[in-house]
């Protein structure tokens, strides 16, 4: 059997649930390999779309959310969206590589590629089958208007909302979403401080930017700070924006106890070695965080996904939110005060969000296909 994983290069998250996707097959002797779907299209658009993604979300975000909200309100099936239509264009080079390399599944966690292989399906028919992974706890715009196989999305209490957009309920399994096996293993706190050379003693409270480096890192430090005892510290993982880190380091050069970190493959065991986390709320990173069992305090959201994605966390207790980094900040404290209230988080991001996601997915294709 040969299974086809498509993820885009908008931002870090696609690509993370597409790589755990692939570990899994991998994992099973399966025949597996990960593209990115713009490159089909060539690799000077897919460098252009990306790129594009990244400064509206990091320069605009209001424009984002904007375009968020305005995707929701006229996405339909029963028309096609500028999306569908940008997408369109390199249908045929996509799904000659399907059928030429005689692929049996396409794993999908990303929406650019399921518009393209359902436009090439609506011409020319497709011998694969195909599958979209829900990366966000949210369906999201245009999810609709794809003709895949099967939905693959996060949480029981989001079906009706699928079944609401026009997507059939008999397509829809309830799987997770999917993250790196390593993220189910633990370990110990003390071991993960000493592999990472992270100070032994105190709190030590752990900030991600994200992939690529987004929010206001600098306002949240500076509240955080009079909060800490001496012994506690802060690590901020800076992703790859190389402005923000030089920035937060001559900033906050005069305290030790922050440090700023560059973009790490390890950010499991940056979180084994943590007591709270701070990260804006991307489905992938609070997944990752959800699933390793650490304290969530999520930032500042890119208005779209990750706002719906923050609300729904929230609701279920497995994080909490503020509006300030002065309001952050002291639910830190508040949770580092008490035990008990961490323990409950926990539990809650144990009870709803499954570590074997990426299994799952796995083993539902396999048996579609009759190999297990």
């Amino acid at each position: 059997m040969k299974v086809l994983v498509l993820s885009c290069n908008t931002g870090g998250g696609h690509n993370a649930a597409g790589r755990a996707i692939l570990e899994g097959f991998l994992r099973r002797d399966v025949q597996c390999e990960m593209r990115d779907a713009l490159s089909f299209a060539s690799e000077r658009v897919s460098k252009v779309v990306s790129d594009a993604y990244i400064r509206t979300v990091t320069v605009a975000p209001k424009l984002f959310g904007w375009c968020y909200r305005a995707g929701g309100a006229i996405s339909s099936a029963r028309r096609k969206s500028p999306v569908y239509l940008g997408n369109m264009m390199y249908a045929r080079a996509l799904g000659a590589y399907v059928e030429e390399n005689r692929i049996d599944a396409v794993v999908m966690p990303h929406l650019f590629p399921a518009e393209t292989l359902t436009h090439y399906k609506r011409r020319f028919g497709l011998r694969a089958r195909t599958y979209l992974v829900s990366t966000d706890y949210v369906c999201c715009p245009f999810f609709e208007e794809t003709e895949v196989d099967r939905f693959f999305i996060p949480h029981a209490a989001l079906v009706p909302e699928f079944v609401r957009r026009g997507i059939p309920r008999e397509k829809l399994t309830v799987t997770g979403i999917p993250v790196s096996a390593r993220y189910a293993r633990h370990t110990p706190k003390a071991e993960a401080r000493e592999r990472l050379a992270l100070p032994e003693r105190g709190n030590l409270l752990l900030v991600m930017t994200g992939s690529m480096g987004f929010g206001h890192v600098d306002r949240l430090v500076d509240a955080i700070l009079p909060i800490l005892e001496p012994e506690d510290h802060v690590a901020v993982l800076g992703g790859n924006n190389e402005i923000l880190k030089k920035r937060l380091r001559e900033t906050f050069a005069w305290d030790a106890r922050v440090q700023v970190l560059d973009f790490t493959e390890r950010v499991d065991l940056f979180m084994d070695a943590a007591d709270l986390l701070f990260t804006k709320p991307g489905g992938l990173t609070t997944t990752e965080a959800a699933v390793k069992g650490i304290p969530l305090i999520h930032t500042h959201p890119i208005p779209g996904c990750e706002t719906l994605n923050m609300e729904f966390f929230g609701e279920l207790g497995m994080s909490v939110s503020a509006d300030t980094p002065e309001g952050l900040a002291r639910l830190a404290q508040d949770l580092l005060r008490r035990p008990e209230k961490r323990a409950a988080m926990i539990q809650r991001q144990r009870e709803n969000v499954p570590a074997n996601a990426a299994d799952a997915i796995c083993e539902f294709v396999l048996r579609e296909a009759g190999e297990i």
